[in-house]
């Protein structure tokens, strides 16, 4: 693989973090408000995971893209104020943590979706142009209605490890010769139909997700042995070296909840260092990397987003 990055990057690396807390907690079970213990396990993602994680992507000058609910930005706007100030990328994921393929209807899909929106909007006075559906599961609607809103990029799908461009009719990878990112949405575009469409696919996947190797939380049935930060770190440092000998990129998801207690943030950070010590490595945002891209790969003059200022 050759001439996908501009310049002399050779991989881009994509730290993705998706600040659920408790949301997806009381999605599931709205009486777990009323339990203090399974409550406070959400809550260490925004109020003690993400603090630690800002310092650890601070110290090493990496950006990153913060995927948030809206009930988390209504209800812990002090962590997504932080994420922002700090330089990194702030997008949607859903409103109470909803997969959109378990709502009954396109129009419910929509109120969530701009309701999330206006959350975020609210704290961050900025309109989201990224989007990751919770628990990855989109509807056949999903990627009509970000087409319809001018988002940029998802990061919801499963089809290529490299960004790609989606029609948004199918879920499929596009064919089309169209650049994607491009020029502004506005409120006028909203709610207008895009026949052919793409937008841009940020790719994820499970093996590339903290969530399978840490699952344990019997209050909602989780009693899968626990996996050590090593397991993880080992398959990440496998799959990056890959990608990084490739030519190609490295994007990874992981929840503050989880991946911001001691052993698991020692894991990221010993991750970091071996990306840092290979050439041609390029820590990006998803938005940076979705407005730049072709489907020749990324353009030489594609923005590069605002590093979080080292200490």
């Amino acid at each position: 693989m050759s001439g996908l990055w501009p310049n002399r990057t050779k991989c881009v690396v994509m730290l993705t973090f998706d600040m659920d807390g408790a949301s997806g907690l009381v999605r599931r079970d709205p009486s777990i408000t009323t339990r203090p213990s399974v409550m406070s396990m959400g809550d260490f993602g925004p109020e003690v995971g993400t603090p630690r994680i800002l310092d650890l992507l601070n110290r090493y000058g990496v950006p990153s893209t913060w995927f948030v609910p809206g009930w988390i930005a209504e209800r812990q706007p002090a962590a997504v104020e932080a994420v922002l100030k700090a330089g990194h990328e702030v997008a949607h994921h859903g409103y109470l943590h909803e997969a959109p393929a378990t709502l009954a209807s396109r129009e419910e899909e929509a109120a969530l979706l701009d309701r999330g929106s206006r959350a975020l909007e609210r704290v961050t006075g900025e309109t989201p142009l990224g989007y990751r559906s919770p628990a990855w599961d989109v509807s056949e609607h999903t990627l009509g209605l970000l087409a319809e809103r001018r988002f940029v990029y998802d990061s919801s799908l499963m089809g290529h490890d490299l960004p790609y461009l989606v029609d948004v009719k199918t879920g499929r990878m596009s064919g089309a010769q169209q650049k994607a990112g491009g020029k502004g949405r506005g409120a006028a575009a909203r709610g207008r139909a895009v026949p052919g469409a793409t937008i841009v696919e940020i790719p994820v996947h499970w093996s590339l997700d903290d969530a399978p190797y840490y699952p344990f939380n019997p209050a909602v049935g989780r009693t899968s042995t626990l996996s050590s930060p090593q397991a993880a770190l080992e398959t990440w440092l496998w799959e990056f070296d890959m990608a990084h000998g490739d030519g190609g990129a490295f994007i990874l998801t992981m929840h503050p909840y989880i991946s911001g207690h001691w052993s698991r943030l020692n894991g990221l950070e010993r991750l970091v260092r071996h990306i840092k010590e290979r050439p041609g490595v390029k820590f990006m945002r998803c938005l940076d990397v979705a407005q730049g891209w072709t489907k020749g790969g990324l353009r030489p003059h594609a923005a590069t987003g605002q590093r979080p200022p080292r200490s």
